[in-house]
């Protein structure tokens, strides 16, 4: 029987050199989920940062584990279907927080499936996992200008950090990510979706 679990996980680069960059959005979320949450992290296999835990909202209960995968952006698939497979958690289960440059700055967007919109953690999950199934929280970040050196620029755009007006409004909008997390697990995807991604 699979695990009644909720698999939560939040994309982005371990190191100092990586912290507070646009690419770490879902680290960040994270963050704010196991401190709302009380979670304390420990390495699972050397693949990612786990914690478990159960959160009660509204009178409900959700059982879930929460990871930072530690295989930085490209390969975090690996680390998602390591705790998957181990726990025995269906993609239907797992919700994936992450950046998305399609969206302008503070916008989040609750999906299920859909292409992975050349995000490489994504990829690499749908990859792993063989499906893409499961359920993201995309945090908007805006777009580097796009140009000749495109690619390079939106590199250089995502491992930057943020400009200080929005830095004033990161910690609101973690807390609005971290609640749209919560809308999935205890609402369900369409309740989120006309909660969160109409705003």
């Amino acid at each position: 029987m699979a695990s009644q679990f909720w698999l939560i996980v939040g994309l982005g680069n371990p190191g100092a050199k990586y912290e507070g960059t646009r690419h770490n959005m879902g680290f960040m979320c994270a963050d704010v989920l196991s401190q709302r949450w009380s979670v304390a992290f420990s390495d699972h296999k050397g693949l990612a940062m786990l914690g478990k835990g159960i959160m009660r909202l509204g009178g409900q209960e959700s059982k879930f584990f929460l990871t930072k995968p530690l295989t930085f952006m490209n390969d975090s698939g690996d680390a998602v279907a390591s705790i998957c497979s181990y726990y025995d958690i269906e993609p239907q289960r797992v919700v994936v927080i992450h950046d998305d440059m399609d969206l302008d700055f503070g916008r989040i967007k609750v999906k299920m499936g859909g292409s992975a919109g050349g995000h490489n953690g994504i990829r690499s999950i749908d990859r792993s996992l063989g499906t893409n199934a499961y359920s993201r929280v995309r945090l908007g970040v805006g777009h580097a200008q796009r140009g000749a050196q495109a690619h390079q620029q939106t590199v250089d755009w995502v491992l930057g950090r943020f400009p200080s007006q929005q830095r004033k409004e990161l910690e609101d909008f973690l807390a609005d990510g971290a609640d749209a997390v919560e809308a999935v697990m205890t609402q369900g995807l369409p309740q989120a979706q006309e909660r969160f991604n109409g705003r």
